[in-house]
């Protein structure tokens, strides 16, 4: 059984930190542009907490029976740009979502997803948006299962 929780820092930090490196492993084999040095982890959880701290923001864990970390996700607030209309601006943006391998398949996922989502709605916000890299088509698949549309592609050309 897995339950959502907010995280508890410092607490849950080393699990989050080993969460940010996980990821990074996971999309190194797609995109290699991925930082797999041992300062990577830090860094980005430094990042995360401003953002949080600047934008608004939550980090939500979800943890086993014994209560021990097995992912997480991380949502703040964000504005669009000037040209998107005022009543759709100000949205949720899931900066974060990563599972253990064990725990993947098993809703966690999912349930990760709805307390960001629960998240914006307790704010007001009526927009969420996460990002995927194209590579990652199983994540893809499970976003746009859970009523996620495509809404911007970015492209990319190496010179």
């Amino acid at each position: 059984m897995t339950i959502i929780r907010p995280a508890r820092l410092p607490g849950d930090k080393p699990a989050l930190l080993s969460f940010i490196d996980g990821l990074q492993a996971f999309e190194y084999a797609f995109e290699p542009n991925r930082r797999l040095d041992a300062t990577v982890a830090a860094e980005h959880f430094a990042k995360i907490e401003r953002e949080i701290a600047e934008k608004g923001g939550a980090i939500f864990v979800a943890a086993g029976a014994d209560d021990a970390p097995v992912g997480w996700a991380v949502v703040h607030e964000n504005l669009l740009a000037g040209f998107v209309v005022e009543a759709e601006r100000r949205t949720a943006y899931i900066a974060e979502l990563y599972l253990v391998e064990a725990a993947r398949g098993r809703g966690a996922g999912r349930a990760l997803i709805q307390a960001c989502e629960d998240w914006a709605r307790g704010r007001g916000i009526g927009i969420v948006m996460i990002g995927v890299l194209p590579g990652n088509r199983g994540a893809h698949a499970v976003y746009r299962k859970g009523g996620y549309v495509d809404y911007a592609v970015e492209l990319r050309k190496r010179l």
